[in-house]
Order: structure tokens, then sequence, then C-alpha cells
């Protein structure tokens, strides 16, 4: 006890020697303290030169994707309206009332309605299976197979177009609804077989294996286990295939005029014969379908499920 005392006396008096020399930190007077090193003012210009084109950057490309949405919904909604005025003098609905009015404008946007689901439809019919094989399978040609689906992405589709309508006219396919529903079916056939197969794939087997083991038969596992796992990604597939079929132009216009004449193909006429505020208001409601089905698959979307759907081995 005495030691143990006599160590803490000790140990006491050193620290009031320290502290009445002024030593501290390793030894240095406080008034020797390295002070701490200034930001060179070359970055702090530099940080404030990249904050303020980043912020530049960012209302520039705020007003190149808001700009045009908001001209349209002013100019749909606005009577007479020319430069150099700044905003309309009068607002009317009278654009809308001619669009719903008029026989042609309402028949393409019928045609719209019907080519669309009746082209996602035929897609998912062909394409599910070969979908599910790509996943399941391995057979001489299948990577190929996979890499050639994107062809009709990797170039201009007019040319596809044009060589594909040379075969229609020997077909008898030019001018009719057959014809429509084909060269429309071109462009889901990439969201249609690698996102779906991509699903597939993520699938664990074991769980297929499980259910056969059970008794169950290969129609059962795949209505039962396999489909229900993959149909978010399904789903996000026959999305973008609709809005593919519903805004194709340059394939329509070329089988299906003049007897089949959609929203995206009536543009052509809307630009030259009619008033901007028609336009506007048409051109508003050809974007309303994207709209409402992006944002009905937001969630599947920005969840991966497209990404994965080209990341396929």
């Amino acid at each position: 006890m005495g030691k143990r005392a006599h160590g803490q006396t000790l140990g006491v008096a050193v620290m009031s020697a320290i502290e009445s020399e002024g030593v501290v930190l390793g030894g240095l007077p406080e008034a020797q303290l390295p002070a701490a090193p200034l930001r060179p003012r070359r970055a702090v210009v530099r940080g404030a030169a990249h904050r303020i084109a980043g912020v530049v950057f960012i209302v520039c490309l705020l007003v190149f994707m808001i700009g045009p949405i908001a001209w349209l919904a002013l100019r749909a909604f606005s009577g007479l309206w020319q430069y150099p005025q700044l905003y309309p003098k009068d607002w009317t609905l009278s654009g809308w009332r001619q669009v719903f009015n008029d026989p042609n404008l309402r028949h393409s946007m019928r045609l719209s309605f019907e080519f669309a689901p009746i082209v996602t439809a035929a897609s998912t019919v062909i394409c599910l299976p070969a979908a599910y094989a790509f996943s399941r399978y391995r057979f001489p040609g299948r990577r190929f197979l996979l890499i050639s689906l994107f062809a009709t992405n990797a170039f201009p589709k007019i040319g596809l177009y044009i060589s594909m309508a040379g075969v229609f006219y020997s077909l008898n396919l030019m001018g009719t609804f057959l014809g429509v529903v084909i060269v429309q079916l071109i462009g889901t056939v990439v969201f249609m077989t690698w996102i779906p197969a991509a699903a597939f794939s993520a699938i664990p087997r074991s769980l297929e294996e499980a259910a056969r083991d059970v008794g169950a038969g290969p129609l059962r596992v795949f209505f039962r286990v396999t489909f229900p796992l993959a149909a978010p990604a399904i789903l996000v597939a026959m999305i973008l295939s609709f809005l593919a079929s519903f805004d194709e132009a340059q394939g329509t216009f070329l089988v299906g005029v003049p007897n089949y004449i959609t929203m995206p193909t009536e543009m052509y006429t809307l630009v030259l014969n009619y008033p901007e505020q028609v336009a506007a208001v048409f051109s508003i409601l050809l974007a309303i379908p994207s709209v409402v089905l992006m944002a009905f698959a937001r969630k599947h979307v920005m969840g991966g499920r497209l990404a994965e759907g080209f990341q396929l081995r």
C-alpha cells in the first residue's frame, strides 16, 4: 500500500512538472505546435469550378429532357403563340377537340391500341419457349443465335424493312394486317428473348428437380415453379415489347400505308398538314402509354431486371 501511494504521488508530481513547462503532445510546447497546412488556393478554385460545372451540366440536362415536354404541354393548350412572345396570350382546348373529332386521327389511335397487344401476345408465345431453351439447354450455335438476335437493332432498321418489303410483295403481305404485325414483331424479339432467358437462368434447377421428385410433370413444374419466379422479368419484357410495337413507325409506314396508319405513322402527316397545336396534342397522347407503363414497371427496371436481361452467358 505504501509503494502504491508513493507511485501515485510521484505520477502527480511528474504531470504537474510537465504542465508547468507547457509541454503537450509529444513534448512540443503548445506555442510551437505545427499549424494545419492551408489548402492551396488553386485546389479551392478547382473544386469550386468542378461544382459549378456539375450544376450547369445538370441544369442543361434537365432543360434538354424536360424542356420539350414543357413546350408540348404549353403548346397543346395555347392559342396564338408566335415569336417573340414569351408565353401564349390565350389558352384554348381547340386542339384537343380537333384531334378527337378527326376520324382519321381517331382511327390511327384505335389501330395503335389494336396492334400493340396483338404483337406483344404473339411475341410472348413465340419467344418464351425460345428463351427457356436458351436458358436450360446447351446446343451447337446457341451463343451465335443469341448474339444474332441483336442484328435487328445493331443496324439502321430502314434497310431491313426495305428488304422485307420486297419479300412481302411476293407474298402479298403489303398493306395487310398480318404484314404490319410481322414487321412490328421484329423489334420485340430481343426484349422477349434475352430478359426472360436471363430470368430462367437465375432460377435454381434444384427447385424444378424437387418438384419432379414429388411427381410433378414438366408443364406443372413450369407453371407452378419456374414461371411464377420469372414473372417479374417477363412482365418487364412484355411492357418493353408493347412500347416497341406501339412506337414503331418506319416499318409500319412501308408495309401498312395506306390501309393501316398507326399513331407514330400519323405523326408524319401531322407535322406537315396540321396546326402545331394539334401535333402537340397528338404527341402527348402518343407519350402517355410509355409514361404510364414505364412508371408501372419502374420497380423492376430500377431493380436490375432490365440489366440482368443483357448479361446472359
